[in-house]
């Protein structure tokens, strides 16, 4: 005979006792699954982060070499202690197609940021422009992009009046490239001048001009190149 709480208890209604074991089963399977998949999604970043890491530790020996040779007219630069992947960014070539910074894989690059109004870009380009003639070729390039999103009828009058010559046109119309090396920590103005290894790794970073032609600046990246 069902007893009075029995009784009362609506025909067809579930047991409390029991939803209530369903409703921790059903809670604890959640949450046993919301950590696992944590767990997966930083074990997948851990490992990508390892790897990048471990892609240019031997940059860091080629750093080491660099470090003492920042000096006199490059001494703005400042060089990392433990070199990693450069930020990866896009811009267009001198075709007008699209390229990446990993398309310069297997070559030194010192990349550069400039603009048009940027008055200190326009001192230093006639230097970028001797560094790519006397170091330019298969195993080293000077890429300068430009970032103007305006008036883009300026920029090839600008880099005429610079007196260039050696430096192909690489540009980013949208200024994303700058937006991504501002957030990386990068860029905070320009000019902005980041010198890449062969391995894609980045070295150092330099904020504001320099003389990139000056012996300086020759002997430091003559020592990242290596022989040729």
């Amino acid at each position: 005979m069902p007893n009075k709480r029995e009784a009362d208890r609506p025909k067809g209604a579930p047991d409390a006792k029991r939803s209530g074991t369903v409703r921790t089963i059903l809670v604890v399977v959640a949450v046993l699954t919301a950590v696992g998949i944590v767990y997966a999604t930083m074990s997948r970043s851990g490992k990508k982060s390892a790897q990048l890491a471990s892609s240019c530790v031997a940059s860091g020996a080629l750093a080491a070499r660099a470090a003492p040779l920042a000096k006199g007219d490059v001494a703005g630069l400042i060089v990392s202690k433990s070199p990693t992947q450069a930020t990866e960014l896009t811009f267009s070539g001198p075709d007008g197609h699209e390229l990446s910074l990993s398309s310069f894989k297997g070559r030194t690059v010192l990349l550069n940021l400039w603009a048009t109004w940027c008055l200190p870009c326009r001192a230093e380009m006639p230097a970028l422009d001797r560094l790519q003639a006397f170091l330019g070729g298969s195993q080293f390039e000077v890429v300068t992009i430009n970032i103007d999103t305006a008036r883009l009828e300026r920029r090839q009058a600008f880099l005429k009046e610079a007196g260039v010559e050696r430096l192909a046109f690489y540009a980013d119309p949208t200024a994303n490239v700058f937006q991504k090396l501002k957030r990386a920590a990068k860029a905070t103005g320009l000019p902005t001048t980041i010198l890449i290894d062969s391995d894609g790794c980045e070295l150092g970073v330099m904020s504001g001009p320099a003389e990139w032609d000056s012996e300086d600046a020759k002997r430091l990246i003559s020592a990242v190149i290596g022989p040729r």
